[in-house]
């Protein structure tokens, strides 16, 4: 199965539709080997640059297309926009309601409990997996190995992380991707949407491709320098690569 890529700035994005991003991850499982499946928005683009490890990560793995800004980036760097915005809070539950798979999963990542009840969310979505147990993803480094280790001993084959990025990728890619560990989709936020710990926003936002605006009215404590500040940042850096000589 042959697909088109694109690279974002130092990070190749598949460009596919969410059918075509379903059959290739399913094709990769078949292969056996243990697949790392991450998310590339303007934020995790602009975190790349500076984090060596991340950008590592994000290569080693299947990277899909998450909101505008990589979009934006298609068009000026290839002329032509993303076929779909694969960003993780749609496409994963997606993902598991619709491959051929039958996973046993882990979740690991949020706050206290909410890893849980997002598990629970998603065995209504996708009843035929089999879900192994969550934790919260808030451990030292010390730890790191040792969270690691329980994870897999847990005999998973497939789990959702979702400690934000850099975390997420880099303690996946380090700890988790061993010839006979298991598979991994880094989720971000996903959880504390899925267990609705935080909101999303309304259908008719989300179809105008203004979601960042809304989560940014809701936690514009946390949100403000990564949206505002940190999008410049990108445009920047995206023009820079597209005009420099």
């Amino acid at each position: 199965m042959s697909l088109d890529t694109r690279n974002i700035l130092g990070v190749d994005v598949l460009s596919v539709t969410a059918p075509d991003a379903l059959r290739a991850i399913d094709a990769a499982f078949d292969g056996g080997a243990p697949v790392l499946v991450e998310f590339l928005n303007s934020n995790v683009s602009n975190l790349a640059e500076e984090n060596r490890g991340l950008s590592e990560a994000l290569n080693a793995g299947i990277v899909l297309n998450d909101g505008i800004g990589v979009d934006l980036a298609s068009k000026l760097l290839y002329g032509r926009f993303f076929p779909e915005n694969l960003n993780g809070t749609d496409f994963v539950p997606w993902f598991l309601a619709h491959t051929t798979h039958r996973f046993r999963i882990y979740l690991i990542g949020a706050g206290t409990g909410v890893a849980a009840r997002a598990a629970e969310s998603l065995r209504r979505v996708a009843p035929r997996h089999t879900y192994l147990g969550a934790r919260d993803g808030f451990f030292s480094a010390d730890e790191q190995a040792a969270v690691a280790a329980a994870v897999r001993a847990t005999g998973a084959d497939l789990v959702l992380v979702g400690m934000g990025t850099p975390n997420q990728e880099i303690w996946a890619h380090t700890h988790l991707m061993t010839p006979d560990g298991p598979s991994v989709f880094c989720v971000g936020g996903l959880f504390d949407f899925v267990a609705k710990n935080k909101p999303r926003a309304y259908q008719w936002v989300r179809q105008i491709r203004c979601e960042w605006l809304f989560r940014l009215v809701v936690e514009p404590r946390r949100l403000w320098w990564r949206y505002l500040v940190g999008t410049m940042v990108f445009i920047v850096r995206l023009f820079r690569a597209r005009f420099s000589s």
